[in-house]
C-alpha cells in the first residue's frame, strides 16, 4: 500500500489551503502509466478510477492547493495559486520524494474565475507530451493517468471533462517565492528555501548555493528544450519549477518547419515566449527569483548591498552556463560528444540553413543518421557544402552514429497529430491518443506502421496557434 509522507503539508498554513476534490459522476481511465505506477508503488491504482478522478482520497493523503504569485507576460499578479490542481501528497521511493497531484479535480480558494475543472484536450496533451519529454531525458513532470470524469466542462462549448494525475519532484515555483517576498515574509522565504534545498539540492550550501543550483538546473533544462524544438509557450514565473523540471504544458508545441522565432501560443501576441527567447526569459525569471532572496541574504551577509552583489554575480553566470549546455545538446545531435567552439558554429550553420526554407526540424536531425536529411532542403547545394564539412568532422569519431541516434528522436508529438487525437477523444474515440502515447514513449524506435507519425502537417493540417489548457 502506498505510504504518503507529506512534508509540504507540514509547512505553516499560510503556504497552502486544505481542500477536498469534487465528486464526478462516472470516472473512467483513458491512459494509465503502468511503469510509473510501479515506481511509485501505486500499481493497484490501475483499476482505481475513483482515486484518479478525485472521488476517493487515498489513505494518508492530505489534499491541498498551493499558493503562489507570478509575473504573467511581465505583469505582476500578487496572489495566484493552484486554481484547478490539488496535491494529494508525497510518496517516497528509492529515487526520491514525489508529489502526486490531481489537475482538474475541482475548485480551490485560488480558482479565480475558473471552475476548477479540466476538459479532455489539455489532459491528453499534457499526458502525451510530458511522457515524450521524459523518454527524451528532459526533466519534466510526469503523467500517471488521464481519467475521464463523465461530466461536461463548459468553455466556448461543452467538452468532456477529465483529470490528469501529475507527478513531480515538487510543484514549487519561482512564483511561490515571489508570493512570500511580496508579503515581506522573510521567515516564509527561509522555510521555503530550506525545504527546496533539502528536497532538490542537498549538496548546495546556504541560500546562495541553492540559488546557484536552481540557475544551473534551468540552464540545462532550457538547452534540452531547444534541442527538441520545443516551445513552452507561457514561461510565466508561476510556470517555472525551481526543481528544474518542465511544468504546465499549456499552449506548448514542437517546431515543424524551423523558424528561430517560432511562436504558437494564441495569447503571446508580441513573441515574448518565442523559441529563441526562452533562454532570455529563463534568465529574467531567475532574476525575479534572486530578488526574492535579497532580504534573507541581507540578514546572512550583513547588508543589502552585499546580498545584491552576490546574487547578481550568480545570475550573471547563467548565459555562459546555458551556452555550454546548448553546445553539448546540439553537438550531440551532430554526433559529437566532446564539442569545441567550431562544432557550435557548425550546429548554428545548419540551423540557419534550415531556417532559410523552414526545413523540418525533427526530420533534418533524424535524417543525419539515415542519410535522408538532404531531402528536407530546397537548396541542396548549400546543404551539401555543410554536409561535407560535417562529415570531415565526424569521420574519425567511432561513436558518432550512436551519439546522434540517442539525441535525435524519430518521432515527436506534432501539434496536428495531438489536435487530431483530441478531436477524436471529444467524440468519444480514445484510440488515436492511446496510439500516440504508446509510440511517443519510445521515440527512438518506430514500427513500420507508425512511420506516418513522422510526417509534417500538410497545409490544411497546420495548427498555427495553440491555446492555454483551461
Amino acid at each position: 500500500m502506498t505510504q504518503f509522507d507529506n512534508s509540504y503539508a507540514r509547512l505553516p498554513e499560510r503556504f497552502f489551503s486544505s481542500v477536498t476534490p469534487e465528486q464526478v459522476p462516472a470516472p473512467e481511465i483513458i491512459l494509465f502509466n503502468n511503469t510509473l505506477a510501479d515506481d511509485l508503488g501505486v500499481a493497484d491504482w490501475a483499476t482505481r478510477a475513483d482515486i484518479l478522478a478525485g472521488n476517493t482520497v487515498p489513505d494518508g493523503a492530505e489534499p491541498l492547493a498551493q499558493v503562489y504569485a507570478a509575473h504573467q507576460f511581465g505583469g505582476w499578479v500578487p496572489r495566484l495559486g493552484d486554481g484547478r490542481a490539488i496535491l494529494l501528497g508525497e510518496v517516497v521511493t528509492g529515487q526520491g520524494r514525489f508529489d502526486i497531484q490531481l489537475k482538474g479535480a475541482g475548485r480551490t480558494p485560488y480558482s479565480r474565475n475558473g471552475d476548477g475543472s479540466n476538459w479532455v484536450g489539455p489532459v491528453l496533451r499534457e499526458y502525451i507530451v510530458s511522457e515524450f519529454m521524459h523518454a527524451m531525458n528532459v526533466p519534466t513532470t510526469r503523467a500517471l493517468a488521464a481519467t475521464a470524469t463523465g461530466a461536461k466542462v463548459q468553455r466556448e462549448r461543452a467538452y468532456p471533462g477529465a483529470v490528469i494525475t501529475r507527478v513531480a519532484s515538487s510543484h514549487i515555483r519561482v512564483g511561490t517565492f515571489q508570493y512570500f517576498t511580496a508579503q515581506r515574509d522573510t521567515e516564509a522565504v527561509k522555510l521555503l528555501i530550506d525545504h527546496v534545498r533539502a528536497r532538490h539540492f542537498p549538496q548546495a550550501t546556504g541560500t546562495i548555493g541553492t540559488y546557484e543550483a536552481i540557475i544551473a538546473a534551468q540552464a540545462k533544462l532550457i538547452a534540452k528544450w531547444m534541442g527538441l524544438g520545443f516551445v513552452h509557450g507561457v514561461m510565466n514565473t508561476d510556470n517555472m519549477a525551481v526543481s528544474g523540471e518542465t511544468i504546465d504544458y499549456g499552449p506548448c508545441a514542437f517546431i515543424d518547419g524551423y523558424a528561430a522565432n517560432a511562436v504558437y501560443s494564441s495569447i503571446d501576441r508580441n513573441g515574448r515566449y518565442a523559441f529563441d527567447q526562452q533562454s532570455n526569459i529563463a534568465g529574467w525569471n531567475l532574476a525575479q527569483l534572486g530578488s526574492s532572496f535579497v532580504a534573507l541574504l541581507s540578514q546572512e551577509l550583513g547588508g543589502q548591498e552585499a546580498a545584491v552583489e552576490v546574487l547578481t554575480q550568480s545570475l550573471n553566470a547563467f548565459p555562459a552556463l546555458f551556452q555550454a549546455e546548448w553546445g553539448t545538446v546540439f553537438a550531440a545531435k551532430l554526433g559529437i560528444s566532446d564539442p569545441d567552439d567550431a562544432d557550435l558554429d557548425l550546429a548554428q550553420e545548419l540551423l540557419d540553413l534550415m531556417g532559410t526554407t523552414r526545413a523540418d526540424f525533427t526530420n533534418v536531425f533524424a535524417g543525419l543518421s539515415s542519410g535522408t536529411a538532404r531531402d528536407e532542403f530546397i537548396d541542396r547545394d548549400a546543404f551539401d557544402a555543410w554536409h561535407a564539412t560535417w562529415q570531415a568532422r565526424i569521420k574519425d569519431l567511432p561513436d558518432a552514429q550512436a551519439v546522434m541516434q540517442s539525441a535525435n528522436p524519430r518521432v515527436i508529438p506534432r501539434t496536428h497529430r495531438l489536435e487530431q487525437a483530441i478531436q477524436a477523444a471529444v467524440e468519444g474515440d480514445f484510440a488515436p491518443a492511446q496510439r500516440l502515447a504508446k509510440v511517443l514513449s519510445t521515440p527512438m524506435d518506430l514500427a513500420e506502421n507508425d512511420i506516418d507519425l513522422t510526417r509534417p502537417p500538410e497545409p490544411h493540417e497546420v495548427v498555427p496557434h495553440t491555446f492555454c489548457g483551461t
